[in-house]
């Protein structure tokens, strides 16, 4: 084991070394430390006593250790490796993220003697990065909008009342994931929580289906079975698309909203149910209610907190999130390791209308896995019609690249929802105003230039 090392007042380069956060540590060719430094000491809990002498991997347990060694990477070829992340266990067995940058060492000959290498503890800048993530994510739900904040802001008062939820939203627009959101941030959650879609069953089943029956009801019924509504006792229902339900059944769900009772098919007598409503639809409740469609009084009852989904065409900063989850997703489904979307694809995606909403972004993901291989998304990957969306120029000498063609149509889109007011569209597509000028007047999206050109310099 080697000794201590005490820096002298005559060698100011261990004495920087000493006072710097970073830890510090140098191995010999053997890889045994020769020296430790006092952040060392702190970030890891090893006194220095303790790791000269010893292997850096004995001291450090670091996840790279084994076969992605920054130190070893550099002492075989001699290069540098600056800012590599991992992480390192410290004499207490902890997890800390760390930041770390290698070099070799050489004699006065020129010779490789051993390396050096720098570690920076990351656990407050991990925290920060929980905390942030934290305040884009409710649950199982994602989203960096201002529109959807609102809605995870009350999200805790929503769930913590026993109220009946209504939400409303396009296909495809998540409203299940919020209910059984709000289900599981309740009170409830440690019940069940059951879905029924409203609109995929004729009248005669879904009553059945909500309501349950008892044996000999009809025929073919050979034995009790307990309906939704009984399912979800100290749980949560959740109605989908409770807008097409007949008003002859809306009769029998007002009347279980408001007395609690219900009775199964065949039954002559009444049984209760606690279960918390969470209805939901595509459809304008109003309207239909205006039209004779929609009882009232049900609407009244239903609409108690109400909740409205954005499209996704309102909430395009979430593209490039909800994208990156997906892919995580069918990556893990499938045993994949597809590396993200190209910025070309996610620069078509930005511009898509999107009228299927997140369920259409997933189902062109889970596409696009079929056939790309491990490495990103590209354009070629995506459907035919969202490749139509953008008017390719004729080929010519001049003609622009697809990157650029899609530069500009996510541009124009911008513009087009802004009411063309570039600060507005600067501000949506995260740039600064002058920056979207200079990209414009290079695009040939000025108003004395309508088309795209060529132009093979860059944005500064």
């Amino acid at each position: 084991m080697g000794r201590r090392r005490v820096p002298r007042e005559s060698d100011p380069t261990e004495a920087i070394l000493e006072s710097i956060s970073d830890g510090v540590f140098t191995v010999d060719s053997e890889w045994r430390i020769t020296s430790f430094n006092r952040a060392a000491e702190r970030i890891t809990g090893v006194p220095r006593d303790e790791a000269l002498g010893r292997l850096c991997s004995e001291v450090f347990r670091c996840s790279m250790c084994e076969s992605e060694c920054a130190l070893r990477e550099t002492m075989k070829t001699g290069r540098p490796v600056v800012g590599k992340t991992g992480y390192i266990v410290d004499a207490d067995g902890g997890r800390i993220p760390v930041s770390t940058s290698t070099a070799v060492l050489r004699d006065s000959s020129g010779r490789v003697t051993g390396g050096v290498e720098t570690f920076r503890d990351l656990s407050e800048v991990e925290a920060l990065r929980r905390e942030l993530e934290g305040k884009y994510t409710v649950g199982d739900m994602d989203s960096r909008s201002p529109l959807m904040q609102r809605i995870f802001e009350v999200l805790p008062l929503v769930a913590a009342s026993p109220s009946t939820v209504l939400i409303l939203g396009e296909t495809g627009t998540g409203k299940e994931m919020l209910a059984g959101t709000i289900h599981s941030l309740s009170p409830r959650s440690g019940g069940p929580f059951v879905a029924v879609n409203c609109g995929a069953l004729p009248d005669t089943l879904l009553e059945s289906e909500l309501f349950g029956y008892k044996a000999g009801a009809f025929t073919g019924a050979l034995r009790d079975k307990p309906g939704r509504f009984a399912a979800a006792r100290k749980g949560t229902l959740f109605l989908d698309e409770i807008g097409e339900v007949s008003p002859a059944l809306q009769v029998r769900l007002l009347r279980v909203l408001q007395e609690k009772t219900f009775e199964p098919l065949g039954s002559v007598s009444s049984e209760t149910s606690d279960a918390r409503i969470i209805a939901a639809t595509n459809r304008d409740l109003r309207e239909r209610m205006l039209q004779g469609a929609f009882r009232e009084d049900l609407y009244y009852r239903i609409n108690v907190v109400r909740l409205e989904l954005p499209p996704l065409r309102n909430r395009r900063e979430d593209i490039p999130l909800l994208a990156s989850r997906f892919v995580e997703k069918f990556n893990l489904l499938q045993g994949r390791h597809v590396s993200g979307v190209s910025p070309e694809a996610l620069s078509l995606f930005m511009a898509h209308h999107w009228p299927g909403n997140i369920r259409e972004l997933e189902n062109v993901i889970e596409r696009a896995f079929i056939l790309c291989g491990d490495g990103p998304i590209g354009i070629e990957h995506l459907p035919g019609e969202m490749r139509r969306e953008i008017s390719l120029p004729s080929p010519s000498p001049g003609s622009v690249t697809a990157h650029r063609i899609l530069d500009a149509s996510l541009i124009r889109a911008a513009l087009d929802r802004n009411m063309q007011n570039r600060e507005a569209a600067a501000r949506e597509l995260g740039i600064h105003r002058s920056t979207l000028f200079r990209r414009m007047k290079k695009l040939g999206l000025l108003p004395d230039s309508k088309e795209p050109r060529d132009d093979s310099g860059e944005d500064t």
